[in-house]
């Protein structure tokens, strides 16, 4: 699960919000909304956040965090060590492995 997923769940279940609901008022499909809950979609757009935000109905900061999180958490991380030490390779090895 990854932290806007973690956040987005949270959210919706505070409201008493079914996924078929909420997917069916900003225009996706609830496997989709359940994808990104889950963590196994990369971050949604900023369009669909903006959606997300509007009809959760919430402004100012936690709107702000929300949007932070959607652009923290694709789940899957690509990092470069060429040009980088051994160890810089290796921890970014051990890392993927878990």
């Amino acid at each position: 699960m990854t932290p806007f997923g973690q956040k987005l769940r949270k959210m919706r279940k505070t409201r008493s919000i079914s996924q078929k609901q909420m997917a069916n008022a900003i225009g996706v499909a609830a496997s989709y909304l359940s994808q990104l809950e889950r963590g196994h979609k990369g971050s949604p757009s900023w369009a669909l956040v903006q959606d997300i935000i509007s009809y959760l109905n919430i402004i100012w900061d936690e709107a702000e965090d929300l949007q932070k999180l959607a652009r923290l958490s694709h789940p899957r991380v690509a990092v470069d060590t060429s040009g980088l030490s051994t160890k810089a390779t290796e921890a970014a090895n051990l890392l993927a492995q878990n």
